[in-house]
């Protein structure tokens, strides 16, 4: 039996899973780097996360062959690296990759000159494609040195390009480009399946987000159309799961059917937010109890008793992908009463021949839940209650199957977008146990990620703080303290969000300000110090960052932190016109801008309640601020002795205050659309 490698000793779970590897694998550190620069040997880099399939399946194929790790052993020093905890260095031979080839992806395999710079990367290769990969990278170093230096040049300089072009001028913001943005971006829109176009598809939340906050802002249909399809499309395919609840990361064809069944906490932690603002729109009990399920999905697999959750669930399980979410139809009708098989087996589309692998078939469902009890003859609410008591059949049926593993290290920025999760799942829900999630959570960051200088850890494990934290960690946290203190009038909450607003200001940020570093400037010196700008599975760090920019000028009256939002938005404004998705979250501070936002003060000994009550209403412009004291510049000379006060105000100038929610309401309306 093979010895375990040093990745034993690892707190990274990705990196466990190669403990037993015959590679003499290192961590990303200076004894890797420097037994390279002493050898004067290629270091080989293999980045990729605990619940990827294909990194699962070159480790069994390529990494556990004796003949292959000898090799690699003999002529590289070869270095693991689990991408959520080192994203930058994900980012440096991820962006080499998309230089050389075009294409990315996990596992992402580079080889680097000893101090770091790469002249190759690429993705998953099978076993004897990677040895005669190996091979010849191996003989070109030796016999060409020039041109493996002259290629690491070459791909470094492209790494290190600036991405940004340079504006002397301001660029003037108007309802124009934001109609531009939108048009170009419905166009990707798949109005018949949902999503977005072509395959694989992925969810994009902040895509489908704008096209609300487009909605909400203008009155326009087909926004909410391609919301509404998109949402519904996901929810009823087998990238959602029908029986326990939570989201796949992504479907491998265009009607949602057959996911990669990886479940990850940043897309559950955004989806319940998406479903969440989506019901408070449009008033679909449907898309409660998405939010529901989801929460509860996240809080049964993924929540720590520290407070933290962890960031993944594998999609393999006994050595097969999706082996833990797929039925035979012999299963499917052993776990369930008779009487309601056939009500089920049409229901959830289950087949002999299966609709996956090996007779396998993946739940999912294609009729609209009324039209289908109708046609069985049973009101919605009887079939409502068959389908849960089924459900919950099927869930003790699957529970005792062998389970997939969980990535139970607990990530900064994923945390922080579940505690805005539970922030817009408790606006829309009105359950304050949600609220309380979220306050749990925010407790465990304070206590375990945030240092005495105000400086973050990014990963929690075992016990243990570790990796200083990067831009979207501090993004992310100050954003959704932010929420929890418009929640809450809590000022705690918001003065941590203004200090974490502070220290990336004098840490991060460039010369100008017009973008912020994705490392700090006390962070480890690698070969190239990025920006993360442009949106994607997660909204980029800038693109966040420039909306708490914003925010917290207006509820401090700080003008040079809205200033600096404008000028980072300023930095991608043709991009965010052309790109959709891709600058979706820029397209919404766009709209922030040009439409009239509303400040909310609420003062007085009611204040939380009354605000709570207010946003049950989707209200993506407005700010709230309030409590009991004037502790802020909005709040100045405005309390009242034994009431309970609303104002709506715009830049500053405020209306008559009123008591009356439903008054505040139609004041609210009233600036958007006079």
């Amino acid at each position: 039996m093979t010895k375990p490698n040093r990745l034993a000793r690892a707190s990274s779970p990705y990196l466990r899973q190669h403990a037993k590897n015959p590679v003499d694998w290192y961590e990303w550190g200076e004894e890797a780097l420097t037994k390279a620069k002493n050898e004067n040997k290629p270091i080989l880099v293999s980045i990729g996360y605990a619940a990827c399939h294909w990194c699962h399946v070159m480790a069994h194929e390529s990494f556990s062959d004796e003949e292959i790790a000898a090799f690699m052993n003999e002529h590289f020093v070869c270095i693991k690296v689990d991408r959520e905890e080192r994203p930058d260095i994900d980012q440096i031979y991820m962006d080499a990759a998309q230089i050389i080839s075009g294409r990315g992806g996990w596992p992402l395999n580079a080889v680097a000159l000893p101090d770091g710079r790469p002249f190759y990367a690429a993705t998953y290769f099978p076993p004897h494609q990677w040895l005669d990969v190996l091979n010849q990278l191996h003989n070109i170093y030796v016999t060409d040195p020039n041109r493996v230096l002259q290629a690491a040049e070459s791909i470094t300089q492209g790494v290190n390009t600036h991405p940004f072009p340079d504006i002397s001028a301001s660029i003037l913001f108007t309802k124009e480009a934001y109609h531009a943005a939108f048009e170009k971006h419905l166009r990707k829109i798949d109005f018949e399946l949902g999503g977005y176009k072509k395959s694989p598809k992925f969810m994009m939340p902040v895509g489908l987000e704008f096209f609300l906050q487009y909605y909400f802002l203008t009155g326009n249909k087909e926004a909410l159309e391609a919301v509404s399809v998109s949402l519904n499309a996901m929810a009823r395919g087998g990238l959602y799961d029908q029986i326990g609840g939570g989201f796949a990361r992504y479907s491998t064809d265009e009607y949602w059917l057959a996911p990669h069944f990886e479940k990850m906490l940043y897309d559950n932690a955004q989806l319940i937010s998406l479903y969440a603002k989506a019901f408070q729109a449009t008033k679909n009990p449907f898309y409660r109890n998405i939010v529901e399920q989801t929460i509860s999905f996240a809080e049964r697999e993924l929540l720590d008793e520290s407070g933290g959750f962890y960031a993944s669930i594998d999609a393999d399980s006994e050595h097969e992908e999706g082996k833990f979410y797929v039925w035979t139809k012999n299963e499917f009708v052993s776990a369930l009463d008779k009487e309601n098989v056939e009500i089920l087996l049409e229901f959830y589309n289950i087949t002999e021949e299966g609709n996956w692998e090996h007779g396998r078939n993946i739940l999912h469902f294609t009729s609209d839940k009324a039209e289908f009890a109708t046609k069985q003859g049973l009101t919605s609410d009887e079939f409502e209650a068959l389908l849960t008591k089924s459900n919950h059949q099927l869930f003790r049926y699957r529970e005792k199957r062998v389970h997939p593993t969980t990535d139970d290290k607990i990530l900064c920025a994923w945390n922080a977008l579940m505690i805005s999760a539970y922030v817009n799942a408790f606006k829309a829900l009105g359950d304050k146990n949600y609220l309380e999630g979220a306050l749990r959570t925010a407790h465990f960051i304070e206590k375990e990620l945030v240092k005495t200088d105000g400086s973050l850890f990014r990963v929690f494990k075992d016990g243990k703080s570790s990796v200083d934290a990067f831009l979207d960690d501090y993004a992310l946290l100050a954003e959704s303290l932010i929420d929890l203190y418009e929640v809450t009038f809590d000022f705690h909450w918001l003065k941590a969000a203004r200090q974490l607003t502070d220290f990336v200001w004098n840490h991060f940020a460039n010369t100008e300000r017009e973008m912020f570093y994705y490392t700090s400037d006390i962070a480890e010196g690698l070969i190239a110090r990025k920006y993360e700008y442009s949106d994607n599975v997660i909204p980029a760090s800038n693109s966040v960052l420039a909306h708490v920019f914003y925010r917290l000028g207006v509820l401090f009256e700080k003008s040079e932190f809205t200033q600096t939002a404008g000028k980072m938005l300023s930095k991608v404004h043709e991009e965010m016109i052309e790109f959709g998705p891709y600058y979706a979250n820029w397209a919404q501070l766009l709209g922030k801008f040009v439409y009239p936002g509303s400040e909310v003060v609420v003062l007085g000994e009611n204040a939380v309640n009354k605000a709570n009550i207010l946003q049950t209403n989707f209200l993506p412009t407005a700010i709230f601020a309030g409590g009991d004291s004037e502790n802020l510049p909005l709040l100045e000379q405005r309390l009242a002795k034994d009431k309970t006060l609303i104002y709506v105000c715009e830049n500053k100038v405020c209306n008559l205050p009123v008591e009356s929610t439903d008054e505040a309401l139609k004041r609210i309306s009233g600036l958007l659309h006079r």
